[in-house]
C-alpha cells in the first residue's frame, strides 16, 4: 500500500513553510512513520496542518475555487498565509509500495493551478524524472510506465519549465499533451482517469483514498436512509449505512468484527443489529448488567466513537492514509489506550493504513516513539514551525533511560523549550 514519506506545505494559513519527513532533497531526512502524532499548544497550527491534507484532497475532488470555499475556509485570500503574495504550494513524497522508487508530487495554487508536477526519483541520479507537468493550462504527461526527461533543480523545488523544450518533446512523441479549458482543475484529475498514464492514475487513486475524519457522535446517531455504503464519511453520519454494507457484503467477517469490538469496549457484552421495517440496520449495544440493549442513539459519545474508529480499522480495503483530528475527545483514558493499541497494530500490519493524528492527550503520546511525534510551535513572527521529537538527542536519551514521553510533555519540555 502507498505511503507518504514526506509532506511540505507553504503559504497555507499559519504554515508559511513546514516540512514533515523526507523529500527528494535533502535525502538524509527520515521518512514519516506508519503512525504519526502531531502535538502542540492551542493555536500552533495543528488544525491548519490537518486541513492542508484536506484542502489538497478537496482540490482534486472539486477544483481549486470550490476547495478554497469548502469547510468554511472562506476563499483563497483567507487561507493564504497573511503577508505572502506567492502561491500556496504542496509537495507530497510517497511510494506506491515498499519496493517502488519514491515519487514527488508538487503543485502551486494561486488561486488557479499555477504549476503541477509528478516526478520519479531516478536510480543513481540526484535529479528526478518527470511524469507530469502542468503549466499555463497545458498538461504534458509521459505515456507508459517509465519516466523520461530531466527536471532541473530550482529554488523552492518548483520547476519553471522551458516551454520550447516541452513542445519539442511533444513533436518527437515522447509526451502526450492535453490543454485544459479550466485552469482551476488539477492535471491529475484529468490525466489520472486515463489508462495510458498508470502512475498518474495510481497517484490520483492514492489521494482520492485519503480519509480525513471530522467524526461527531451526534452525527453518527442519525438514522440515514437505507442503502449500503462501504466507508464512513468525514462526519460519521452514515454509520448505519456502513454497518449495512458490512453485513451484506461480509456477513461472517462482520459478526467476528462485532465480537472483537465488543471485547475491546469496557462494559459492553455484545454488539448486534436489528433490521427496521424500511430496511435500515440499527446498532444494539448489550451493556453488562442490563437485560435490554441500548441503541446507538443512547450510548455514550466515547463508546460510539471507539466503535466507529474500530470499524474503520476493520475495513477489508482500508484507506491508504487515515487522518484523525484529536481522537481522544470524549474518551475515557482506558478507551484511548485501547484505541492507541489498535492504531499501532493496524499501521504496522501488511496492507494497513498510514495513520496521522493531532492530539492534546499525553496518554496517546506515551504509546509512541520519539520518531513518531512531531511538535508544532509558533515563532515570534506568528508562523508555525515543526520538529520531530527524535531530532532532539536529549529527548532520545531520556526515553532510553526510561522516562516516558508523556512525562516530558507534562513537564512542558517538549513544546516549551
Amino acid at each position: 500500500m502507498a505511503k507518504i514519506e514526506g509532506f511540505r506545505v507553504k503559504n497555507f494559513k499559519s504554515l508559511k513553510d513546514v516540512t514533515l519527513g523526507r523529500l527528494w532533497k535533502p535525502p538524509e531526512n527520515q521518512p514519516i512513520t506508519p503512525r504519526t502524532a502531531v502535538i502542540g499548544k492551542n493555536g500552533t497550527g495543528k488544525s491548519a496542518l490537518f486541513d492542508a491534507f484536506g484542502f489538497l484532497a478537496d482540490t482534486l475532488k472539486f477544483g481549486v475555487k470550490e476547495a478554497c470555499d469548502a469547510r468554511g475556509r472562506g476563499g483563497f485570500d483567507k487561507i493564504r498565509t497573511q503577508g505572502q503574495t506567492g502561491p500556496i504550494k504542496f509537495a507530497v513524497y510517497y511510494r506506491e509500495h515498499g519496493n517502488a522508487r519514491p515519487m514527488t508530487y508538487e503543485v502551486a495554487i494561486g488561486p488557479y493551478v499555477v504549476l503541477e508536477e509528478i516526478m520519479l526519483e531516478s536510480r543513481g541520479n540526484e535529479i528526478p524524472s518527470f511524469f507530469l507537468l502542468l503549466k499555463k493550462g497545458r498538461s504534458y504527461a509521459w505515456i507508459g510506465s517509465e519516466a523520461v526527461g530531466q527536471v532541473d533543480e530550482v529554488s523552492a523545488g518548483f520547476n519553471p519549465w522551458d516551454e520550447a523544450r516541452s513542445e519539442m518533446q511533444v513533436q518527437i512523441g515522447d509526451l502526450a499533451c492535453i490543454e485544459s479549458e479550466d485552469r482551476c482543475k488539477l492535471g491529475i484529475a484529468t490525466l489520472g482517469a486515463l489508462k495510458q498514464h498508470p502512475r498518474i492514475v495510481a497517484f490520483r487513486r492514492f489521494i482520492e483514498g485519503w480519509y480525513l475524519s471530522y467524526f461527531t457522535p451526534d452525527a453518527a446517531r442519525s438514522l440515514p436512509l437505507a442503502g449500503p455504503q462501504q466507508r464512513l464519511n468525514v462526519h460519521g453520519d452514515n454509520l448505519g449505512n456502513v454497518v449495512q454494507f458490512m453485513e451484506r457484503e461480509h456477513p461472517r467477517r462482520f459478526q467476528g468484527i462485532l465480537k472483537r469490538i465488543a471485547d475491546k469496549i469496557p462494559g459492553i457484552d455484545q454488539i448486534d443489529t436489528e433490521k427496521t421495517s424500511d430496511g435500515r440496520l440499527l446498532l444494539r449495544f448489550n451493556d453488562k448488567g442490563f437485560q435490554d440493549p441500548f441503541y446507538a442513539q443512547q450510548v455514550s459519545d466515547g463508546t460510539l466513537k471507539v466503535f466507529a474508529y474500530l470499524l474503520l480499522l476493520e475495513d477489508p480495503t482500508p484507506p491508504a492514509f487515515l487522518c484523525i483530528e484529536e481522537p481522544e475527545n470524549g474518551l475515557y483514558h482506558k478507551l484511548l489506550e485501547t484505541l492507541a493499541d489498535e492504531f499501532r497494530e493496524h499501521a504496522n500490519r501488511r496492507g494497513g493504513s498510514q495513520i496521522f493524528v493531532t492530539t492534546h492527550q499525553p496518554y496517546l503520546v506515551d504509546t509512541l516513539e520519539p520518531k513518531e511525534v512531531w511538535i508544532l510551535e509558533k515563532d515570534a513572527d506568528g508562523f508555525s514551525t515543526v520538529q520531530r521529537a527524535s531530532d532532539d538527542p536529549i529527548v532520545n536519551n531520556m526515553v532510553e533511560e526510561g522516562l516516558p514521553l508523556d512525562g516530558l510533555w507534562y513537564s512542558d519540555y517538549l513544546d516549551a523549550r
